[in-house]
């Protein structure tokens, strides 16, 4: 455990995707972030903003993917609540425009798309 409040936690992903990968959990075992209490919510962003500042600090990525699989057809396969701090790093891949549109691979490349 790397950080925690009362209603949540964070610890280093197992599977990092990169250094300083870190997961926020909320406390309560609930499956979907549309199940997280208000207070939830604002304990895992005030963790989420804590462990940015601590790579920032430690590590200086140069940016962040924050996300999080809600359900077996959104690629979650853990059946708790979690949130993915995934730094970035300038370089870590060629082209990193999209981030998260990825998970669609032949949606992803909007900008070279035509219409017509």
């Amino acid at each position: 455990m790397v950080a925690e409040n009362r209603y949540a936690f964070a610890m280093l992903d197992g599977f990092p995707l990169s250094k300083g990968h870190t997961l926020v959990i909320p406390r309560r075992h609930i499956g979907s972030v549309f199940e997280a209490s208000r207070k939830e919510i604002t304990a895992v962003w005030t963790l989420i903003e804590q462990i940015r500042t601590g790579l920032m600090r430690t590590d200086s990525p140069a940016g962040f993917n924050i996300g999080l699989n809600d359900g077996p057809a959104a690629g979650q396969t853990v059946p708790h609540l979690h949130i993915h701090i995934i730094p970035r790093y300038a370089g870590d891949v060629e082209d990193p425009r999209g981030g998260v549109r990825w998970i669609l691979p032949a949606k992803a490349n909007y900008w070279d798309r035509r219409d017509g």
